[in-house]
Parts: C-alpha cells; structure tokens; sequence
C-alpha cells in the first residue's frame, strides 16, 4: 500500500537539490526537477520512495511505509527535526556566519537514507572530483547491486560487499588497490555490526581504525550520516578556503564559538560557496 506525507519545515530547497544532483548515485538515486526518488527501507521493507522539495513543504510518497516511517525518512534524510531559531540564536550574530544565516535562512544539514551508501560513496570520493565518485558510485551499483523497484538499483549490503574480493573491487569499479582495500574493510566492519546511522554509539575509534580513513572522513560521516550537529570536517579544502585560512587547526579556533552547531556552520560555508562561483 502506497502512503503519502506532507511535511511543512521552513526549508530552503536549493542548496538541498544541488547536493543532491552532485552526489547522486547513478542508478541508484535519480533528481529530476525537485524530486528525488530512490529504494528505501520503511519497516523492513524494501520501497521506492519519492520526494519532491518545495519551499517550505517536502512531499513524500513511497510504495509502503506508514506515516511515522515517512517522517522519520524525511527527517533523516534532510534534518527536519533541527530547531532552525536555536540555530539562528547561535550564529545570526557571528560576523562571519550571520550574513549567510540571514540570506538562507531555511538552510538545513542534509543526511542521508542509508548510511552505509554514503560511507562507501565518500570513501570513493577521496582525493577526486564529485563527477568521479558518482562514477565510480555507478559502477560499484551496477557490479554488485540488484534491481529495485522503479527501476532502480538497489546499493549493495555491506555483507554483499564484503564478501567481494578486494581485487574484484578494484577491477569493477576501477580504483586504486587501496581505496579497494578501504572500501572493503569498510563494509567487514559496517557487516560485523558497526552502525552508521543518527543515535547509534559513536564509531569514530572505529572508523578511524580501518586503513584509508582519516579524520576528514570520519568527520564527515558524523555530519552526513550519524546527525551530530556539532561535527565539522576541519580539514575540508572548501571550508579553509571559505574561511581564508591554510589548516585544520586554524578552522579549528574560527569555529570554537560556533559550537554545538558546527555542521550547520560547515553547510552554510559550503551553500555561499557553491553559489559565488
């Protein structure tokens, strides 16, 4: 039975849909005008799922799923639950992040409905462009996924992956050994019960354990995947560059008064960027 949600959040949906389109998963996800659609997870069920971005309103639909499923996918997947006036009662003072604030002010932090689907996409994303790692996303999809409903492909598991030779990795997505290696060590972990979702204990020690993965990554994934709003990846480029510095450390000391809600910080430095090329 197909079920419908309407949800009304101040929400900007422009930076979202962007996001969106730069790091959708060829096969896998698809955005065609402000509506993204992909197989999701709703009660243990596999269902496609449809949502369509306004200002101010998110339409879901999906093929099974109650309404309370719906709206936890939605707040997921594109931080609905957030307080926005703590957020501007934060940040709408600071010299350097209240202009943005003010100019977007429906700016949420985008996550992600899978979590192990964006560790994996952002292991491939390493040290190359966003159009690579969709790439490199697409094939991983087409290699080792299954077909889904809407004609969509369904992301492989975590334990469909790590059962894949390491060399098989490598040669069907075409990577380097190591980022095959990381990739796979990746799903083992994320297989033998590391979970990547908001609420779930903290896995940075564990994240940062597996070969490949370093602080930038696991900072990032505690943004996108794991919903802590204090997390910030102080090593990004576009962040230093954001804030004309050279270091981490120095992003570090910008962001100290921006605490809890350095990700938002980070997401409004990444939306004035994006849009000032």
């Amino acid at each position: 039975m197909s079920s419908t949600l309407v949800v009304r959040r101040p929400f900007d949906p422009t930076p979202a849909l962007a996001s969106l389109v730069a790091h959708a998963v060829p096969g896998v996800e698809t955005v065609e005008g402000s509506t993204v659609r992909r197989a999701v997870r709703l009660g243990g069920i596999l269902a496609l799922a449809e949502v369509t971005l306004s200002p101010d309103r998110i339409d879901v639909r999906a093929s099974a799923g109650s309404s309370a499923e719906l709206g936890e996918l939605a707040d997921r997947w594109f931080g609905l639950a957030d307080d926005l006036d703590a957020v501007h009662a934060a940040l709408g003072d600071d010299p350097v992040l209240g202009p943005l604030v003010r100019s977007r002010p429906g700016l949420r932090v985008l996550g992600h409905p899978d979590g192990f689907e964006a560790a994996a996409t952002t292991v491939l994303g390493q040290q190359v462009s966003l159009a690579a790692a969709r790439t490199f996303g697409g094939r991983l999809a087409a290699a080792y996924g299954h077909p889904g409903p809407g004609g969509l492909t369904v992301y492989p598991s975590p334990a469909e992956l790590a059962a894949v030779d390491p060399v098989d990795l490598q040669a069907a997505v075409r990577i380097t050994h190591s980022r095959a290696r990381t990739l796979h060590a990746l799903a083992q972990a994320c297989a033998d019960g590391l979970t990547l979702a908001p609420g779930a204990p903290d896995p940075r020690s564990r994240l940062l354990a597996l070969p490949g993965i370093g602080p930038w990554t696991a900072d990032y994934l505690a943004l996108r995947v794991l919903g802590d709003r204090d997390a910030m990846p102080v090593g990004d480029l576009v962040l230093r560059r954001a804030l004309g510095v050279r270091g981490a450390a120095e992003v570090s000391r910008a962001a100290e008064s921006w605490r809890p809600w350095r990700a938002y910080a980070s997401a409004h430095l990444w939306a004035a960027t994006a849009y000032a090329l």
